[in-house]
């Protein structure tokens, strides 16, 4: 069983208790805080003999005095017959009020330590503490996966509502809650008898009477050299027994002092068991600490946001799991299939591989990849794989290499396709980790590894045709991906921009949208428009399609608009669709995050490079750059009269510091500058003291385009001795082309 499921199915059980736990922690988190301000806390030099002096000028019949961990002294003395416990001002032994060890009914810290079922309670108490510490060691796992290492374990957290709740708040308290059931173990393995506590068995020791009276208080050498500050408890002997002695607790221990001759009869230190539960004591209840009893308190009651957000994901996971329809028997296949995907899309690939073919005739059985084998009536085997975080296998495969590399090499032909997103310098990691190993194994192939970005169904369907030529049959791999639920999206303006002579009126097109608004239980299930930043994509599904194109974002939420740059595309669905609307008409869309591009928060200085419509995303985060980072944008395009995209909220920004510096290029004009990669090798040496600093490089546009940058960056870093490839080995470099 994989961290995932461990994490997933103990947090949905055992889960449910443990936020009782939370919850009830988080109240009882109230009593420290309620002693810490109820009565004033004793000078830490004050001697306890002066103390004692006082305590019995005012209270009769005192028999015990207590420093609470909250600082304040309590005394319990006998009125009569009737016990009683007063709070006492150290300062002149003058009773201030009563004292109760907690102002909550006595049910709730019994619900806390037992669940209401006595020592049975404890033992199932004890569990769910067990339990709790695994939760937090399996998201700690997860955190560092879906985050990509500890270096970025503060990043920006994407996703829907209930996963961005999960991992902030995660983030947030995982610490303290592993902290809390690491103590709550330590107190429990105390109560249950598992940890023996006491130092030993108490001395036989009297106070020898000489007929002389009982020596005063100050005369008693250890309680008038012995702080207040280091005291814990003190007993009074007996009036009515002669023998009896003062017994006096600090942090140090125990000992018993002679009331006669105030000699210390025994003394006995305390255990290194002791000292830990005292401070599992404290690290769990906040006693004696009462900011960190606030803390305590907080984190427990985030326990439910916790619990219902890892719900809500967990709903949302199960609706969208896999389910492969027309799946032959395995033993009965002749092709096999084998899936490795986190987010669940690679099995719609699947899928549509599945029915292609079937209906060629084909017997197929498609598995996760962890199930991988072979059959005697095997004689195709494809791989789907998808890599997660930095280069991992997905969450279910973690252990599918050790697997296969365990098995024996066959002679069916087994070939990989694998999925993934160019932006991440991994990308693909996990289906080439593959590759490799099937082929040192001795696996034979139909095909070499091809890589699949971004989920394209036009990559997806190239693939297929090669697949049919090699395996010399008809073969159509004409996948429709599962759109996610849309939001209705209302175009509030357009800005156009006309094409070069004979082409179409409006080549291109700025378009704002808004949306509807919508509550917080619809983002939390994952419906309406997720959060979204400038960079991130909108997936548009035009009227009369099924497969979604994409655009990248020149705004963010917090902007109130989502705005993008399209451009007219021959023959193209979407981009007609896009450019036909006017304002007030509707579009289905949907928000697809797209972390490998976003900006991470830093004052180092942001090279942004773009060409066309490309330059969208860029403009996009200039626009929220409030805090002025220096940001230089080298800009690309044919005619500025025709294709300067954002070109006047270039220009504002520029004059309001949110852009530091603008390099313009045209292309198709008389001294136009030729290509932004002919920009970037004139400006070598200014681009040489931007790397120097530690620069973060963005780039967007055609693919040709970033090709073009990169090889032009390259020649321009060699005396630096850095390249691309090693500034996307340190998340310095990203690109986001079409």
């Amino acid at each position: 069983m994989g961290w995932k499921a461990i994490h997933r199915w103990l947090g949905l059980t055992i889960g449910t208790l443990a936020v009782m736990l939370g919850i009830t922690g988080a109240i009882l988190a109230f009593d420290p805080v309620r002693q810490a301000w109820q009565a004033p806390a004793a000078p830490g030099d004050l001697p306890v003999a002066t103390l004692v002096e006082r305590v019995t000028r005012t209270v009769l019949g005192a028999e015990e005095i207590r420093h609470l961990p909250s600082g304040a002294i309590v005394v319990f003395s006998f009125d009569g017959d009737q016990p009683q416990a007063s709070y006492v001002d150290p300062a002149d032994g003058r009773v201030l009020d009563a004292w109760q060890p907690s102002a909550l009914p006595r049910w709730v810290k019994n619900l806390h330590r037992s669940l209401l079922l006595g020592d049975a309670g404890r033992w199932g108490a004890a569990g769910i503490a067990l339990a709790m510490g695994l939760i937090c060691v399996s998201a700690l796992v997860l955190l560092l996966r879906r985050m990509g290492g500890w270096q970025q374990l503060a990043a920006r957290v994407r996703g829907s509502l209930a996963q961005r709740i999960h991992v902030l708040v995660g983030r947030v308290v995982l610490a303290v809650l592993t902290l809390t059931s690491l103590t709550a173990l330590t107190m429990s393995a105390s109560t249950l008898g598992l940890v023996a506590l006491d130092a030993g068995t108490e001395p036989a020791v009297l106070s020898v009477a000489t007929g002389q009276a009982a020596l005063p208080v100050a005369q008693l050498a250890m309680l008038q050299s012995l702080s207040v500050q280091d005291l814990r408890r003190l007993n009074f002997p007996a009036q009515a027994d002669p023998e009896d002695t003062w017994k006096v607790t600090t942090d140090q221990g125990e000992g018993w002092i002679d009331r006669y001759s105030g000699q210390t009869l025994a003394w006995l230190d305390s255990t290194p068991a002791q000292r830990i539960y005292e401070w599992a004591l404290v690290l769990h209840t906040g006693e004696g600490a009462w900011p960190w009893a606030v803390v305590l308190g907080l984190v427990g009651a985030c326990v439910l946001l916790f619990w219902l957000s890892g719900v809500v994901m967990w709903w949302q996971a199960r609706r969208q799991a896999p389910h492969i329809t027309g799946n032959s028997p395995l033993a009965e296949a002749d092709v096999l299939i084998f899936v490795a995907s986190e987010g669940g899309s690679t099995w719609g690939f699947a899928q549509t591989l599945q029915d292609a073919l079937s209906q060629g005739g084909h017997r197929v059985h498609t598995s996760a990849l962890e199930n991988f084998k072979t059959t005697a009536a095997t004689r195709q085997v494809f791989v789907l794989a998808a890599t997660y975080g930095d280069g991992q296998a997905p969450a279910h495969a973690s252990h599918a290499l050790a697997h296969i590399a365990k098995l024996s090499p066959g002679a069916v032909p087994v070939t990989v396709l694998g999925f993934g997103d160019r932006q991440f310098g991994v990308f693909c990691a996990f289906a080439e980790a593959l590759e490799q190993t099937l082929r040192t194994q001795g696996w034979p192939t139909l095909l070499p590894l091809e890589r699949i970005h971004q989920q394209s169904s036009q990559q997806f369907t190239r693939w297929g045709e090669a697949l049919a030529q090699a395996l010399g049959e008809p073969l159509v791999l004409d996948h429709v991906p599962r759109v996610p639920p849309t939001t209705v999206l209302s175009l509030v303006s357009r800005q156009d921009f006309a094409g070069p002579p004979g082409s179409a009126p409006q080549a291109a097109a700025i378009l704002r949208f808004s949306w509807p608004a919508q509550g917080l239980g619809a983002r939390l299930r994952g419906h309406g428009l997720a959060r979204f930043a400038a960079g991130d994509l909108v997936g548009i599904v035009p009227s009369g399609s099924a497969v979604p194109r994409y655009y990248s974002l020149a705004s963010g939420r917090e902007d109130g608009f989502l705005e993008i740059c399209v451009r007219q595309m021959p023959g193209g669905l979407c981009s007609t669709h896009l450019l036909g609307l006017q304002p007030g008409d509707f579009v289905a869309a949907f928000i697809r995050s797209n972390p490998g591009f976003a900006l991470p928060r830093t004052r180092r200085p942001v090279l942004l490079i773009g060409a066309g419509t490309g330059v969208a995303p860029l403009a996009g985060f200039i626009r929220r750059n409030d805090r002025r980072i220096p940001m230089h944008l080298y800009f690309g395009g044919r005619d500025p009269v025709r294709d300067f995209y954002f070109g006047p909220e270039i220009g504002h920004w520029l004059g309001e510091g949110r852009l530091t510096s603008l390099q313009t290029v045209f292309s198709r004009v008389p001294e136009g500058g030729g290509y932004v990669q002919d920009a970037l090798r004139r400006d070598a040496e200014h681009l040489h003291g931007l790397m120097a600093q530690g620069a973060i490089v963005r780039v967007c546009g055609s693919r040709a385009m970033a090709q073009g940058v990169a090889e032009a960056l390259d020649a321009v870093l060699a005396p630096l001795q850095l390249s691309v490839p090693q500034l996307k080995a340190k998340e310095r470099y990203a690109e986001d082309v079409f």
